[in-house]
């Protein structure tokens, strides 16, 4: 799981690989969601974005969904956010955290991301997560564990 490489943006909005491996010694708040520039998932991102100096001093923030580093790029510039966004475009981190799955619209299915945060320990290992997450709120949730 550690070494699966992904292409993402960093906080400066600069193109890198990353490996979970790279962050070792460090607690991750690991979140995937579905799409970029979808308000669900523009909410989330913005709600991590305006509590990221409450975070950064116990934790990492990585947001993960399928979408491609130039969608990544957009949506980053157009929100002004400060974490680290990768590029799951082959659903390998989703499918090995579990949240690759098939869902449901207007009686379609197909597969895509569970909305789901998992925080990682130093060790890399999952210390607590939170599966089908509602958005409103779900931040707040993630500050009361990793600030406790």
């Amino acid at each position: 799981m550690n070494n699966i490489k992904l292409q993402g943006l960093d906080t400066d909005g600069n193109e890198k690989e990353y490996s979970l491996n790279d962050f070792k010694g460090q607690k991750v708040i690991l979140y995937f969601y579905p799409k970029d520039n979808t308000s669900g998932c523009t909410q989330e991102a913005c709600d991590f974005r305006d509590n990221i100096n409450r975070l950064t001093s116990y934790a990492t923030v990585v947001g993960v969904s399928p979408d491609s580093i130039k969608s990544h790029r957009s949506f980053k510039e157009k929100q002004s956010l400060n974490f680290i966004l990768l590029s799951d475009t082959e659903h390998k981190l989703a499918e090995t955290f579990g949240v690759w799955k098939e869902k449901s619209m207007y009686g379609r299915k197909y597969m895509g991301i569970e909305r789901s945060t998992f925080i990682l320990d130093k060790d890399g290992s999952i210390e607590k997560e939170w599966r089908k997450v509602k958005v409103k709120g779900h931040v707040d949730k993630v500050i009361e564990h990793i600030i406790k």
